[in-house]
């Protein structure tokens, strides 16, 4: 399946049914008064959650949207029926972006069945009845249905996981993802292999773990280098950012110290995130080597160091424990946090 994390559409609203302009027409009725119905409500658009899909890729094909028009009124008072509404159903992780300025955030859809009434459909026009009274007995008048709504939009995923995984291209991120969790993801030994984030789930027993793999960042990713600001995107709900670092790369110091660079630039909250910081391919270099590389960024990040090959499976259980015990913690926090937060109340 081909994955699409952004796409404008066109919505629009129902029309509002039309009033009726009608008389009572019945045998021995010989003043009959006025019977005509009001118009139906146009149909709305409404946008719902839906943990099935997980691209947008959908919205490439079809772009505009448009609800039913409501029935118009008529004759023995009968109301017109509402137009049908649109139920547009997208990833969760999804926000709907103004398309005046491609930032303002207008809706936010985390939740799976989350629906969000985003476009009301045009109120439907009075028929003739309603404008009967002890002056005007027989009124030859209606309301036209009013105008549903309209707007442009863009569609922008960002991925709900667990772990976000961070590093330079090439650096082993997809050999990773393909070692500890059920992903497949396409693994090379070139730079940009990986174009599309990519997700994968550990299992413990009863627990499991969503990890995100984005593709790899480059400098000035954070100004939208390489659409670097659309990958950073997708790891901002991460709660852990699991930083890998190429042990076999020229200076591993250094692309460490760029991605952090990137980040904080960035903003957003990714640079006080918890960080998980990992050695990959440690089998393509000696101990020695291996030694100096983890020495040198645990006394630049002031953090310990973790040490993988995904080829070999060296240092990935001790990486699953890590990290489920660091999303414990932080969930522990979270609920003491919010139970603090809460007030009593009688």
């Amino acid at each position: 399946m081909q994955f699409l994390d952004q796409a404008k559409i066109y919505l629009q609203s129902g029309k509002g049914g039309n009033g009726c302009v009608s008389f009572r027409r019945e045998k021995y009725v010989e003043f009959g008064g006025p019977d005509g119905g009001a118009g139906g409500k146009g149909g709305d658009i409404i946008f719902e959650g839906c943990s099935a899909l997980n691209t947008l890729i959908d919205f490439r094909y079809k772009q505009h949207f448009k609800a039913k028009k409501g029935t118009d009124g008529s004759g023995k008072n009968c109301n017109g029926a509402k137009g049908q509404d649109i139920i547009i159903k997208v990833p969760i992780g999804t926000q709907i972006i103004s398309d005046t300025d491609k930032e303002t955030i207008l809706q936010d859809i985390t939740e799976d069945g989350e629906k969000v009434f985003f476009l009301q459909g045009g109120k439907g026009g009075f028929g003739n009845t309603h404008f009967k009274s002890s002056k005007e007995q027989a009124p030859r008048r209606s309301n036209p249905g009013l105008e549903g709504e309209e707007i442009w939009v863009w569609l922008r995923l960002k991925i709900l996981a667990d772990v976000g995984l961070l590093g330079l291209p090439n650096a082993g991120k997809s050999s990773l993802l393909s070692a500890i969790t059920n992903a497949k993801p396409k693994i090379g030994n070139y730079p940009y292999t990986t174009l599309t984030p990519q997700l994968g789930i550990i299992r413990n027993y009863n627990q499991e773990i969503v990890l995100a793999d984005i593709p790899g960042l480059i400098n000035d990713a954070h100004k939208g280098v390489g659409i670097g600001t659309r990958f950073l995107g997708h790891i901002e709900r991460c709660k852990i950012l699991l930083h890998l670092i190429d042990a076999k790369s020229p200076n591993p110091l250094k692309n460490y110290k760029n991605i952090i660079k990137e980040i904080t630039k960035y903003g957003k909250g990714l640079e006080k995130k918890t960080q998980v910081l990992i050695i990959s391919k440690a089998d393509l270099v000696s101990n020695e080597e291996l030694k100096v590389i983890v020495k040198k960024i645990e006394e630049y990040s002031k953090s310990s160091v973790l040490v993988s090959s995904s080829i070999n499976k060296i240092g990935l259980n001790e990486l699953i424990d890590v990290l489920f015990t660091k999303l414990e913690k932080l969930d522990n926090e979270n609920n003491n946090k919010e139970t603090k937060e809460k007030k009593w109340s009688p």
